[in-house]
């Protein structure tokens, strides 16, 4: 025997002995020895950390990094070793019935050790573990694959017609064919060999599709980043314990050999994974220096850090001090997106007549969110099903812009653009924040149908082109005042959004600078044309979102008894003798969200009675839109009630705003009286 090659197994023998994986490999002969069944393979895992070995034995470090399929090899053999001197397992005979898969904890931090997925050429030759990431795209359904097989000679009188001698094993990137088929002939004798089909071995298969995250970019339908790149899905094969550990959407890490899978004349690049980790991205820990600044000088009320925000935000797209609103909202919408699977959504609809500019400001918007997508028109909204490409028959699931917007935004523009069945399933998808799919069991080789629930964890936005001309609250007498002619959308569907803005609130003062700003933007579209957007660039904006909206906040007992006795008073304020209350059950929700928005958009970790007055403000004008005025009696813009052009603007609006709490207490105090809040006289 080669000594280095007698080195390195007493080395694993070491590695094994310190690192704690003897024990766990004793403990899982321990399952195959209580089975009292022989098998034709015995697999085993061993947890590799390349660091530890290579403090040993570079030269063994060295090896499993860039020759692991040898490397499992003499892990085979000291596995074998151990077996027959311990009598771990009383079946076994052969060392080639043994089946090691070795699983790196990591791999160095160098480039050499990454595998663009993006990149050119696509190295899937060298046989050796790469680390890579990206975004599941399309997963198959979990089918079966031959792990390993014996086989014996035909020829009676030759040694291999009987034992364990001739084992075939699945090796990374083999397919089906490569493992088990009928044309083996015996190595000592020449001979045909013929499968044991009793000591077939099956494991699970999934086939994964994944795309480099760049991909979230190209889909945002807007970006800064001038810049160009090549973009491929990939295949991924997840075996046996791996299999169902993906959730189609979700951004992955990925340790793997890269292979080469034939199928056909087809020839597709893919990688036998080893190791699966969640990517979670780190957001921020600070904000820039310009926020803490605005911040303290507005610290003596709650209400004007956030008013002055939604002022000067954007000023890219449109002049500060327009839609300031609609601007508000989309902050707290924003700020609102999280990847937890009980999170609070903010969804919005939007009516208006000058789509041109709300689709650019929602474009925007959109980029400030590493998951931001714009839903393209001839593509689906909500997964589909097709046959899996690589020949096995298997249904497989694609992703799609709600899937792919996960923890973020999806854009999916106008609404009244789309038919009555993806409308029907849009209200299901904002119900439940799951959708299903059906995959009949007939039409992909399977013995039953099956249904598959997919969460959809992201915040919708999505307008309504409505002409000015066309309010015909003005010329009908059915309609209450304050109320817009929504006919063109189903009422169940307008109240699954969280939020309906109207974004043409009348103010004189709007029009001029907005079309001084269009037409200096088409002459110059890289000019800064106010010093406010120097201050406060995008990426600041992205910084502070992705700091605000991780922050964790909590209800304080006011803020929840203002909302819960609004919400009383309303359901019993807002009622038909046909329906009923008017108001959605999901208003309670919204309520919540937008409070702890409100607090979140504040840098504060306590939601307070300021932020829920804002958040009934805002639902209260929502509510007006689609049912007209309630007995609280808010006005047409009740958060933004004047143009903030100076400190005496938003002293003014203060003062606005308290006198609404006060109002809002009475109308509590009226209307569900039986909840006692405390009131602060002053």
């Amino acid at each position: 025997m080669d000594p280095e090659i007698q080195k390195m197994k007493e080395v694993v023998l070491v590695y094994l002995d310190r690192s704690g994986g003897l024990q766990k490999f004793v403990h899982d002969c321990k399952k195959y020895n209580d089975s009292k069944q022989s098998y034709a393979v015995y697999r085993f895992i061993i947890s590799i950390n390349p660091s530890d070995i290579a403090e040993l034995d570079a030269t063994l470090g060295n090896y499993i990094l860039h020759n692991p399929l040898q490397a499992a090899q003499i892990f085979q053999s000291v596995c074998f070793v151990a077996i027959k001197t311990l009598s771990l397992i009383e079946q076994l005979q052969t060392e080639a019935q043994i089946s090691i898969l070795l699983k790196p904890t990591h791999l160095p931090p160098l480039p050499s050790y990454v595998l663009s997925l993006s990149a050119y050429p696509f190295n899937y030759t060298s046989q050796r573990f790469y680390m890579s990431e990206g975004i599941v795209m399309a997963m198959g359904t979990v089918t079966k694959y031959t792990q390993g097989a014996r086989f014996l000679c035909t020829e009676e009188t030759c040694p291999f017609s009987k034992g364990f001698r001739c084992i075939r094993v699945h090796c990374p990137g083999a397919t089906e064919f490569a493992t088990v088929r009928t044309d083996f002939v015996c190595s000592l004798c020449s001979s045909p060999l013929q499968e044991d089909m009793k000591f077939r071995v099956l494991g699970d298969k999934q086939i994964v599709e994944m795309i480099d995250a760049k991909i979230l970019n190209a889909l945002k339908g807007f970006s800064s980043d001038k810049s160009h790149f090549r973009i491929q899905a990939f295949t991924v094969f997840l075996r046996d314990e791996l299999a169902n550990k993906m959730t189609i959407g979700n951004h992955y890490r990925i340790i793997g050999i890269p292979a080469c899978v034939q199928n056909g004349l087809q020839a597709t690049a893919c990688i036998e994974v080893n190791s699966v980790q969640l990517y979670k991205r780190n957001g921020p820990s600070l904000v820039s220096d310009n926020f803490k600044y605005l911040l303290s000088l507005t610290s003596s009320s709650c209400w004007r850090f956030t008013a002055v925000l939604a002022n000067i935000f954007a000023s890219q797209v449109v002049p500060p001090g327009t839609y300031n609103t609609l601007k508000l909202a989309i902050l707290l919408s924003l700020v609102q997106t999280s990847e937890k699977e009980n999170a609070d959504y903010l969804d919005l609809l939007i009516v208006t007549s000058d789509t041109l500019v709300i689709d650019r400001l929602l474009n925007y918007s959109l980029c400030l969110l590493p998951r931001g997508i714009r839903h393209p028109p001839s593509s689906d909204i909500f997964p589909s099903v097709s046959k899996d490409k690589h020949g096995t028959g298997s249904a497989s699931i694609q992703a799609c812009s709600a899937v792919l917007a996960k923890g973020g935004i999806c854009y999916i523009g106008d609404l009244s653009s789309y038919k009555k069945d993806k409308l029907e399933l849009l209200q299901s998808v904002l119900e439940s924040r799951t959708t299903t799919v059906f995959i009949p069991g007939k039409k992909y080789g399977e013995e039953a149908d099956q249904q598959v629930t997919i969460p959809v964890q992201t915040n919708f936005w999505s307008f309504v082109h409505v002409d000015s001309s066309s309010k015909k609250h003005i010329q009908k007498e059915n309609f209450v005042i304050g109320q817009m002619d929504m006919s063109l959308i189903p009422v169940h569907l307008v109240d699954g959004f969280g939020l309906l803005i109207y974004s043409e609130f009348p103010s004189c003062r709007l029009s001029s600078p907005l079309v001084h700003h269009i037409l200096k933007k088409a002459i110059n579209p890289e000019a800064m044309l106010y010093k406010v957007s120097q201050q406060f660039r995008t990426q600041d904006y992205e910084e502070f979102i992705l700091f605000a909206r991780n922050l964790h906040v909590e209800l304080s007992s006011e803020a929840e008894n203002l909302i819960q006795g609004y919400y009383l008073a309303s359901r019993r304020v807002r009622r038909d003798s046909i329906h009923g209350s008017t108001l959605p059950a999901s208003a309670l929700k919204t309520l919540i969200s937008l409070s702890k928005a409100h607090a979140k958009l504040s840098l504060r970790q306590r939601v307070a009675e300021e932020d829920a007055v804002i958040a009934i403000l805002l639902l209260e004008s929502s509510l007006t839109l689609k049912h007209g005025t309630s007995a609280l009696c808010v006005a047409p813009n009740p958060v933004f009630p004047f143009d903030l052009s100076d400190e005496n603007a938003l002293q003014q609006r203060d003062t606005y705003l308290m006198q609404c709490h006060h109002q809002l207490l009475k109308f509590i105090a009226a209307y569900s009286p039986g909840l006692h809040i405390n009131t602060n006289e002053e």
